[in-house]
């Protein structure tokens, strides 16, 4: 049976969970359940610190989880990375007081503070610059006004946070992370099969399909329009000067292409939702 790790809170619980019902699992329905079995597709779920997934699944206690990519590297751990989910987006930077670092060679000696030492230490060694680090769980943003820290490397959304707080940000990209779909480097049970339905989510997402009429003579430049992922489908009609034309489209594209399409000459243009898929 695959046993899998799961977020127990936040913003990566609610969206991976949000995931594999769309993908037809068997989810939790309290939050204080902390172990769920879908007999059906032979998978366990547990439901675990989001910092700890990486460390059990590493080890290989459990086979498969759902994490960051920061938390990831932070943990060291030896578990691989499979899939990007798009979800649980976020950037690390580096920030300081207003004025006082321009550079990352300017924090060459100082403390910084922040909740991910690892990662931090991994990025300022492939970079040559050697710090204090100050391990903090939370609210590292404060950690320079309380005299614990020079500067702080923290994610960053808007930035208001660090402002109120009298902070900058300065410095390159740390790093921008976001969901992972993780295996354990020895893994005992096959994961192909919740890899393959969580790229079917991932895809039902992010396309729609379009089916329209096209005349045969424009349908290379119908094709050109609505590539689709591999090659539109091409099906013939009773009026032989038309062809019938099916192909996938990102969602964010539906009204440009409706619009170029209807401008080359193709009617009866209609858009729908996939609610499942397997590329």
């Amino acid at each position: 049976m695959l046993r899998v790790a799961v977020p127990n809170k936040g913003i990566l619980s609610d969206s991976a969970i949000l995931m594999l019902k769309e993908a037809g699992y068997t989810v939790r329905r309290d939050p204080k359940d902390l172990h769920v079995v879908d007999q059906t597709h032979g998978i366990e779920f547990f439901y675990l610190r989001p910092r700890d997934i990486a460390t059990y699944v590493g080890a290989g206690s459990l086979d498969v989880g759902f994490t960051g990519l920061d938390l990831l590297l932070d943990s060291r751990s030896k578990a691989e990375s499979v899939a990007d989910l798009g979800f649980g987006g976020s950037t690390f930077r580096f920030a300081g007081p207003v004025g006082k670092f321009k550079s990352l060679n300017d924090l060459s000696g100082k403390r910084v503070a922040t909740a991910y030492p690892h990662l931090v230490e991994d990025f300022l060694k492939a970079e040559g610059v050697s710090v204090e680090l100050v391990q903090l769980d939370g609210a590292v943003e404060v950690a320079v006004q309380l005299g614990v820290a020079d500067a702080v490397a923290d994610v960053v959304s808007t930035g208001n946070t660090l402002r109120q707080a009298g902070l900058e940000i300065f410095g390159p990209i740390i790093l921008e992370s976001s969901a992972q779909l993780i295996v354990a480097p020895n893994r005992k049970a096959d994961h192909m099969q919740l890899l393959r339905r969580m790229q079917g989510v991932l895809v039902a997402r992010e396309y729609v399909i379009f089916d329209y009429d096209c005349p045969a003579e424009l349908v290379a430049q119908a094709s050109a329009i609505t590539p689709g992922i591999e090659s539109p489908t091409i099906s013939p009609m009773r009026d032989t000067d038309w062809v019938a034309v099916r192909s996938l489209v990102l969602a964010t594209e539906i009204n440009a292409k409706m619009d170029e399409l209807y401008e080359l000459g193709a009617r009866a243009i209609l858009v729908s939702a996939i609610h499942a898929a397997r590329i």
